[in-house]
């Protein structure tokens, strides 16, 4: 089981975590007896007036110290990369005890006038974006965001499932993705955003043929004054001067410089953690077509893009030594520090400004195949929808299908089709299941459509307009009334339904905002016009009297029902749809429940 290897995975990390955190204390002390020792002993070696023993000395004690400072370095990167496996293994469990997920729940995406996700729960708390959603770049959210609010082609949603079954098959490479791009979810900013604003910010006309060749043989003219001054003459004076030529020649074009270093802080560092994820991207053997077809895009003439951001990292974090005023000063005095690598990155920009902003593009996409892969992973038994041709003609068809969003343990499973009729017409008890299957059949809608598995053992359906009426709230702001939401609605639905008969909607009680005769009235009246349009999809409703619009129109119209049991006084649910109309409704039970009777006009 997927979950168990989650947990085995997870025990791992926190294992590798402590014995890397003992290792990272050990060099720490190391360290700290390098320099005490060595202290020592280098006060041992000045009484013995042994030139050579103390340097011999100074140079062993730098080298250990210097050699202990990069491997805390390494012990660190390693361990913040276990402990990255390690949120990624923890948050797996977290969603499925208590569905809390550490990655966006796409709240931001949430809007009452979108047609199906406010209705669905597709994004916010608790929702289907907030269960399915593993991205960890601003870009990838969005990304996934899109493909659960719009439907794609048939042809571009089948490469995507080919791409997430792929995907679903590997857990090492999908988690070690996961675990390269987690560190975004403490990113505030767009990487490549910020990287765009940056090439349009700088211009690229920073200096000239002269400076270019000057800076290259700058250090060498310097050497070359030291070796003289030290073995010919004492030319002290010259060699000074030079070097106070280069600091203040610097800190006269200090403003340009600023342009390419002062909006990079702690740039590099993201870069290189970009890099990490195109090279593992880059280095992965695909099969399916979509896969492979964003792989080939991640490469800038002969170069591949992961050694192109690698080298943007390095130029960047180099550029920025001159942040420290002591050693930006002696950098710049050698050898031009500022210039060399300004010049290298407005080289490297002429090179490839025009092909690195693509791989920000699809690292997002691959994220958000990979959120769809990691589904399929962790529910096996859902079942990869089938897509028809065409929506006029065919038809939906389902099998055991369950909200996604409902455990397994509680979920209650149903058969569908639209094969004889077009529009269902849902009749049933408070509380019996009828707003959830009609979110059952939206949200599975949704992740087909986004290229994911559906909650259910069969699921083919052509590719719908989806369309809701189901939650509608009266506006403050707006001055809108229920019932003037209601028909603002409707409208709506109408008016799409009109424009394409290819939409497919759920409507959920209409009209609840008037009284109980205009309800019938205009619900009946609303639904004929839906069937004078050839319009599809399913309407739930109390109002039995509505049941009679399958006599009057036959093979358009088919009565199913939710109903209750009562034993023992008790009212049992099954949620279980069934055909026909609804026979007994409970509203006078529940009443009663709380202490009201509820005269029996018979």
């Amino acid at each position: 089981m997927i979950y168990e290897k989650y947990k085995e995975r997870e025990q791992i990390s926190q294992q590798k975590i402590q014995q890397l955190t003992k290792t990272i204390n050990i060099n720490s002390i190391a360290r700290l007896f390098v320099i005490i020792i060595g202290g020592a002993a280098l006060f041992y070696s000045f009484q013995t007036n042994s030139i050579v023993l103390v340097v011999g000395l100074v140079l062993l004690i730098v080298f250990l110290f210097v050699l202990l400072i990069s491997r805390q370095s390494k012990l660190e990167k390693q361990r913040d990369a276990e402990k990255a496996f390690l949120d990624v293994n923890e948050n797996e469990l977290s969603i499925r005890v208590d569905r809390k997920n550490m990655y966006d729940s796409g709240s931001e995406f949430e809007f009452t006038g979108h047609p199906y996700t406010s209705d669905l729960d597709v994004f916010g708390e608790y929702s289907l974006f907030a269960i399915v959603n593993r991205c960890g770049t601003l870009l990838g959210v969005r990304q996934l965001a899109s493909w659960f609010q719009h439907a794609s082609a048939k042809d571009i949603v089948e490469k995507r499932q080919q791409a997430i079954s792929e995907i679903a098959e590997d857990l090492e490479w999908s988690q070690s993705l996961q675990a390269k791009l987690v560190f975004n979810l403490r990113q505030k900013s767009d990487v490549k955003v910020f990287l765009s604003n940056y090439f349009n910010h700088v211009d690229g006309s920073f200096g000239n043929r002269f400076m270019d060749i000057y800076v290259r043989i700058a250090p060498f003219l310097l050497l070359l004054g030291v070796l003289y001054a030290m073995f010919i003459a004492p030319i002290w004076p010259i060699v000074t001067g030079l070097a106070l030529v280069h600091l203040f020649w610097t800190i006269a074009l200090a403003g340009k410089v600023a342009m390419f270093s002062g909006r990079t802080e702690k740039v590099g560092r993201t870069l290189a953690s970009y890099a990490e994820a195109l090279k593992l991207i880059e280095d992965k053997i695909f099969l399916s077509s979509r896969n492979k077809e964003l792989q080939q895009h991640l490469r800038s003439g002969e170069r591949m893009l992961s050694s192109v951001f690698l080298e943007l990292s390095s130029l960047i974090n180099s550029l920025d030594a001159r942040n420290n005023m002591l050693v930006g000063a002696v950098l710049n005095m050698i050898f031009l520090w500022d210039f060399k690598y300004v010049l290298k990155i407005v080289k490297w920009k002429s090179r490839h400004q025009n092909t690195i902003l693509v791989a920000f593009d699809i690292i997002a996409e691959y994220e958000a195949i990979n959120s769809l892969a990691i589904l399929k992973r962790n529910n096996p038994d859902w079942v990869v929808p089938v897509l028809l041709e065409n929506p006029s003609i065919d038809k939906m068809y389902a099998r055991h299908l369950g909200h996604p969003l409902i455990s397994t343990d509680y979920s209650v499973r149903n058969d569908y089709t639209n094969e004889h009729h077009e529009i269902a017409l849902i009749t049933g008890s408070n509380m019996a299941g009828k707003s959830t299957f009609l979110r059952t059949v939206g949200l599975n809608a949704v992740l087909a459509y986004a290229g994911g598995v559906c909650c259910g053992s069969e699921f083919r359906l052509p590719i719908y307009k989806l369309i809701t009426y189901m939650r509608i709230k009266d506006s403050l702001n707006e001055s809108t009334s229920t019932f003037k939401a209601e028909l603002d609605r409707m409208k709506f639905i109408l008016e799409t339904v009109a424009a394409d008969t290819n939409s497919f909607f759920l409507i959920d009680e209409m009209l609840r905002g008037t009284n109980s005769v205009d309800k019938y009235l205009g619900s009946r009246a609303v639904i004929r016009k839906l069937i004078v349009m050839q319009g599809k999809g399913m309407v739930a409703t109390h109002d039995l009297q509505l049941a009679s619009l399958e006599e009057e129109n036959f093979e358009k119209v088919k009565n199913y029902h939710f109903d209750i049991q009562v034993q023992d006084g008790e009212m049992l649910f099954d949620y279980k749809l069934k055909e026909g109309k609804c026979t007994v409704f409970n509203a006078s039970m529940l009443l009663r429940g709380i202490g009201i009777d509820v005269e029996d006009e018979n």
